[in-house]
């Protein structure tokens, strides 16, 4: 974009301009993570924020290692970033342990953050896992009745509920196990699903469905992410919930349907897609 047409920049002088914030891991790749969080803020013309969680060795293969950051530093991160640039909207991605998923919950509470878009981050593209067993219960127990939305892929939903997530059906069924569990709306991705890519959101009052097409391709890494981001940063510039959540799918969609075929395996999207 040029410089000249950002909607912020107003006869040379910035406007005021939403924020947001990432608190997730770092993907060394950058199709994932941190890197895909503040790619897809910027885009959506938000300025993003960010706490780190944890380090990753990883590319369109794999996952190599995980290096949690000290929880000291994670919440010294966040306590930084909110008193000094309060967000609007924030989002969790991955959290790897148990005791990070804590810390995170209760800065989230201290600091009374609002529009909290939960992506449970358990299992990466590539299949490897990112998320300790035993915090499985964390994300149920301490941040799920914490967000506004909470945004799990089939495998996700399955793990969160405990029951199976395999047909649309189910999938409303996993959504509105998740309000009852206490978050104020769900998002069941039902990229995974046989044939057409199916989305599913409840919010406690209204279900709605988007499906589309399937793209066959394997460009798929930092689909979550992405999607969440978009939806956090929607948030922050104070869209209402369906609002963003409709304009975070149209841009994934497009963010896989245009993805720029780097790397030998699942390549990330493409965070130049347009956002409308």
């Amino acid at each position: 974009m040029n410089p000249a047409e950002h909607p912020y920049v107003e006869s040379g002088l910035s406007a005021s301009i939403a924020v947001a914030m990432t608190i997730a891991g770092s993907d060394s790749g950058g199709g994932a993570g941190i890197q895909a969080d503040l790619k897809t803020f910027h885009q959506f013309g938000v300025f993003g924020t960010s706490a780190l969680t944890a380090i990753t060795a990883q590319n369109t293969t794999g996952v190599a290692s995980i290096h949690p950051v000290p929880l000291t530093d994670v919440r010294a991160q966040i306590d930084a970033v909110v008193s000094d640039l309060a967000p609007n909207a924030v989002k969790t991605g991955m959290l790897a342990t148990a005791e990070l998923a804590n810390v995170v919950a209760m800065a989230i509470q201290d600091h009374g953050l609002h529009h909290y878009v939960m992506d449970p981050v358990i299992v990466a593209t590539s299949g490897d896992r990112l998320l300790e067993d035993d915090a499985e219960s964390a994300l149920r127990d301490r941040l799920l009745p914490l967000a506004a939305i909470v945004t799990p892929n089939l495998e996700e939903a399955e793990i969160l509920t405990g029951r199976e997530v395999r047909t649309v059906p189910q999938m409303s069924d996993a959504a509105r196990a998740l309000v009852d569990a206490g978050a104020r709306a769900a998002l069941v991705k039902g990229g995974h699903l046989e044939g057409d890519a199916v989305d599913l959101l409840w919010d406690g009052a209204e279900q709605r469905i988007w499906r589309r097409r399937r793209i066959d391709t394997l460009h798929t890494h930092g689909t979550g992410c992405t999607l969440s981001a978009a939806i956090t940063a929607g948030l922050a510039a104070n869209e209402t919930l369906p609002a963003a959540v409709d304009r975070a799918i149209s841009f994934i969609a497009r963010a896989i349907a245009t993805a720029p075929g780097l790397g030998t395996g699942r390549g990330p999207v493409n965070h130049f897609a347009p956002t409308q």
